[in-house]
């Protein structure tokens, strides 16, 4: 990944973040609300990490077949992706609650996700929401040699089967998380600096990452194996599963909402500087999906509104159904784009459709 020098055009003649922003102020002072979560997100967070530990207690504890075994195993998965969407993500972005310790409390629930929250930070918060979808700057855009997202990367010959084999891919998300790549980014990321408010020391985040790395292998995988009367390769295969659904999950939400046809992936000009300012850019990269499904509202944390959530990453998601009205609008009387579609049908086609043009062979520039 290249060092961020990217810097964003502040010509906005037409003041639209500046109007955007009075008007979503204006929203919560006239209806006297906070910007952080309620009791809507607080009931959220009780049901989602019910839905990852419930399932592990009972495994523990009860006497039951190896088939019910999976069947709660896929539904910690899902609690896992729960968590992780509602209470880290809105956590991690201070939005959780007006007080910060709160956040801290919450967004350390990555450590239970197998993630690190340094490495989270500066991969989300500082490198996706500051460049989103720009090549060499938005690591989300990364997916090594093995998935080509844009037509800057390089192609092999392999892409053009990536329609096929990245279903199977995405799985894995979670997984890595907790074997890989928490070591590689920290490496990476101290060694450029790069940090969500104070940089740790080295010493603090290595042994952060060794404590709570091997807590985790206390819990879901020693504590099982001391406990279950099963074979040790089954509790292996039940750790996965569960890795593998809340992955496949939480990166289908993702990819709906930037690697889709209708999301742009533009580059800097030889001077490093964007064609649009920031507020901007994130409207012509971000896409919204089925935000009129309640289900889906409900348990993606609001991550199908990310026109909103990049727009305002410090406003609870909670809030993002109110204000994508004002965020429309105002987009709508600016001219400018407001992508979504209308079913998470069409947006999984939509992104499919990508991979597959994506996975052509570039033609040959004379």
């Amino acid at each position: 990944m290249t060092t961020p020098n990217v810097k964003f055009s502040r010509a906005d003649s037409a003041k639209f973040f500046r109007t955007l922003n009075r008007r979503v102020n204006l929203y919560f002072k006239e209806n006297n609300l906070k910007r952080t979560g309620n009791w809507k997100l607080h009931l959220k967070t009780i049901v989602m990490f019910s839905l990852f530990f419930t399932p592990y207690f009972l495994i523990l504890t009860l006497h039951i077949s190896e088939w019910w075994m999976l069947l709660l195993t896929i539904i910690m998965g899902i609690g896992m992706a729960g968590v992780g969407m509602n209470v880290m993500h809105d956590g991690n972005h201070g939005s959780y609650s007006s007080k910060k310790w709160i956040n801290n409390l919450m967004g350390s629930s990555m450590y239970v996700l197998a993630g690190n929250v340094y490495n989270w930070q500066v991969q989300h918060n500082v490198l996706h929401h500051t460049y989103t979808n720009i090549h060499g700057h938005d690591e989300d855009m990364d997916a090594g040699r093995v998935i080509r997202f844009t037509k800057h990367a390089q192609w092999r010959y392999f892409h053009k089967f990536q329609q096929y084999y990245s279903i199977f891919l995405y799985g894995l998300l979670t997984f890595n998380w907790a074997l890989t790549t928490d070591f590689k980014q920290t490496k990476r990321y101290l060694a450029r600096k790069l940090a969500y408010g104070k940089l740790p020391s080295p010493l603090k985040q290595w042994s952060t990452i060794v404590i709570t790395k091997s807590i985790y292998v206390l819990i879901w995988i020693v504590i099982p194996m001391l406990i279950m009367s099963i074979s040790w390769w089954k509790i292996l295969i039940g750790f996965f599963i569960m890795h593998y659904v809340a992955g496949l999950i939480l990166s289908i939400v993702f990819q709906l909402a930037h690697m889709v046809e209708d999301a742009q992936m533009p580059l800097p000009d030889t001077t490093g500087t964007m064609k649009n300012t920031w507020a901007i850019h994130q409207l012509f990269t971000t896409v919204n999906f089925s935000t009129k499904n309640k289900l889906v509202n409900w348990f993606t944390g609001g991550l199908n509104h990310q026109v909103e959530h990049h727009i305002f990453p410090h406003i609870s998601h909670v809030h993002y159904g109110k204000i994508s009205k004002i965020v429309k609008q105002t987009a709508q009387e600016f001219n400018l784009p407001y992508n979504e579609y209308k079913t998470t049908r069409k947006a999984i086609i939509a992104h499919f459709k990508h991979l597959k043009e994506m996975g052509m062979k570039p033609a040959i520039q004379s």
